[in-house]
């Protein structure tokens, strides 16, 4: 029906190229030109456009314009993931690529754990940082932008300097006993042996178990030579030069992997192993189809036909087109 509104500007050309036959024949029409208003002569074009108007109008009611209202209800599966992240000094070793470009483990963990956040937007996820102590970056939230921007924030340096792989997984335990939830994941990423904090790995693994909370433990960095970070003695910090970029070293780098997989094992979970960040991006793919959510949407539709709408409009403005021609607008015949 829409298509019809092709034929409005035909109808105009088409007026326009006939006209009216005339009543009287003059030799030059310069002397009658002068006693017409300026405001007169336009007043056929207002008219005839209101005429044209009111057809177009009348169209677009064929075509039957509704107004449409959508509600959308999403009801997500209630996985709730904790993901814990170590970000102790030895997280600033070189031994990533991120875009090509050489990066720090916490850098390419940074990166990926954003990736599989965005890719699990139904779920609720929350974020603990660990080095000597765990603190709570983000709790378990729907609200991934915000979430995303607490991960931005992640870096070395915000607590004393260790390895407390036990107690940060004691903490992510503490965040996810909801009883409610119907699974709940722990991802844990470190590159170390536990170092600091006073609960041991296996207690927390057992802990984890007992809850029948999931366990996802990921082992970054290489075993081999690797830039890696200058620290200071005195205070246990990475030193910088001038510039304020911290200075590195090549150095021979091992990761003992028999720990983290006897935690994995007593939790009843599962143990990877990341020497690049394809493998850790791998790692993240894998954990998603083993914790995928399912999603049931529910939407409800409601419309309302504008199709009175648009005959009053155009019966309005046929009434003042009528209107205008029989007052102010008057024509003889």
């Amino acid at each position: 029906m829409l298509l019809l509104l092709l034929l409005v500007p035909v109808l105009m050309w088409l007026r326009g190229q006939r006209g009216a036959a005339a009543a009287l024949v003059f030799s030059s029409t310069a002397t009658l030109r002068a006693l017409g208003k300026r405001s007169t002569s336009r007043a056929g074009r207002i008219m005839h456009g209101l005429l044209y108007l009111a057809l177009a109008i009348f169209i677009i009611a064929l075509a039957r314009p509704q107004l449409g209202k959508s509600l959308t209800e999403v009801e997500a599966s209630g996985i709730d993931i904790m993901v814990v992240l170590d970000v102790s000094g030895s997280m600033l070793t070189k031994d990533f690529t991120v875009g090509g470009d050489s990066a720090t483990r916490i850098d390419a963990i940074r990166e990926v754990t954003r990736k599989f956040i965005e890719a699990r937007p139904n779920d609720r996820v929350g974020i603990i940082a660990f080095a000597g102590r765990p603190y709570v970056v983000s709790p378990l939230t729907l609200d991934h932008d915000w979430l995303l921007q607490n991960l931005e924030r992640v870096r070395i340096g915000l607590v004393e300097d260790g390895t407390a792989i036990g107690s940060a997984m004691a903490s992510a335990a503490n965040r996810l006993n909801d009883k409610q939830s119907k699974s709940r994941a722990i991802v844990l990423l470190t590159d170390g042996e536990n170092n600091a904090g006073k609960i041991p790995p296996n207690t927390a693994a057992e802990a984890i178990k007992a809850l029948g909370i999931r366990l996802f433990a990921i082992g970054a960095g290489i075993n081999g030579v690797a830039p890696v970070p200058v620290f200071d003695p005195a205070n246990g910090r990475p030193v910088t030069d001038v510039a304020g970029n911290v200075m590195y070293r090549n150095q021979r780098v091992r990761f003992d992997e028999a720990a983290l997989k006897e935690v994995a094992k007593i939790a009843g979970g599962q143990f990877f192993r990341a020497t690049d960040t394809d493998s850790l991006e791998q790692i993240y793919v894998d954990i998603d189809k083993m914790e995928k959510s399912t999603v049931s949407v529910k939407k409800y539709q409601q419309y309302r036909d504008l199709f009175p709408a648009c005959l009053m409009a155009g019966a309005g403005l046929l009434l003042a087109e009528l209107l205008l021609s029989q007052t102010i607008w008057k024509k003889l015949p």
